[in-house]
C-alpha cells in the first residue's frame, strides 16, 4: 500500500528547522515528535444497546482507517447497571504513517467543518507535552454518512509527543497545523 504522508514531510522539513531554532537544539533526535494518537469513543448506552458498539466500531474504523479494539469495564458500578467485562466503548491506537494522515485530514478537514469553529483551546496539555481534544460528534469527518448515522457519539483524540514541557508541545502542534485560539 503506498502511502503519501505529506504531514510527515512538512514535519521532517520545516517543523524540525522551526523547532530547533526557537528552543536551541543541538542535537536534531531532542526535537519533539508525535508519537502516537489515540481515539477513543466511550458509550456509556451500549449497555443496554448492543447495537450502539458496532455502529461505534464501524465509524472509528471508517475515521481512522484501522480496526478498533472494543473496550471493557474494568470495575462493576451498581448505580449505572455496569458489570465488570461489559463492552463500553472503543479505541484505536494510530502510528506511524496512518497517524500522519488522520491528523491531516483533522486539521484540514475535521476541524474546519465544526460549526461557529474559532479555535481549539491551548489549555488542554497534561503537564508532559500530551494534548488532548474532545469532539461533540463524529459527523465533522466526511467519511461518515450521515444518513446512516442513528445516534451522535463523541470521541476523545488524544495526542502524545515526546515533547518534556507544555511549550515545546504547543509549538510542535502549532508548527503541524493545530489551529489553536490566541
Amino acid at each position: 500500500m503506498q502511502t503519501n504522508a505529506r504531514l510527515k514531510e512538512h514535519y521532517t522539513g520545516t517543523v524540525v528547522p522551526a523547532l530547533t531554532k526557537e528552543f536551541q537544539y543541538t542535537n536534531p533526535m531532542a526535537v519533539p515528535k508525535i508519537v502516537k494518537i489515540t481515539v477513543n469513543m466511550g458509550l456509556g448506552e451500549a449497555i443496554g444497546n448492543q447495537k450502539l458498539l458496532d455502529a461505534c466500531v464501524g465509524d472509528l474504523t471508517t475515521i481512522t482507517g484501522q480496526k478498533p479494539v472494543v473496550t471493557k469495564a474494568r470495575k462493576s458500578i451498581a448505580q449505572f447497571k455496569l458489570r465488570e467485562g461489559m463492552s463500553i466503548g472503543a479505541m484505536v491506537t494510530l502510528r506511524g504513517d496512518r497517524m500522519y494522515e488522520f491528523l491531516d485530514r483533522l486539521v484540514s478537514v475535521a476541524l474546519p467543518r465544526v460549526r461557529d469553529f474559532r479555535g481549539i483551546s491551548s489549555k488542554a496539555f497534561d503537564g508532559r507535552g500530551n494534548y488532548t481534544l474532545g469532539i461533540r460528534d463524529q459527523l465533522i469527518f466526511p467519511e461518515i454518512d450521515y444518513n446512516k448515522v442513528e445516534k451522535t457519539k463523541g470521541m476523545n483524540i488524544c495526542i502524545t509527543t515526546t515533547a518534556h514541557t507544555d511549550a515545546e508541545a504547543r509549538s510542535l502542534l502549532r508548527e503541524m497545523g493545530m489551529p489553536f485560539t490566541k
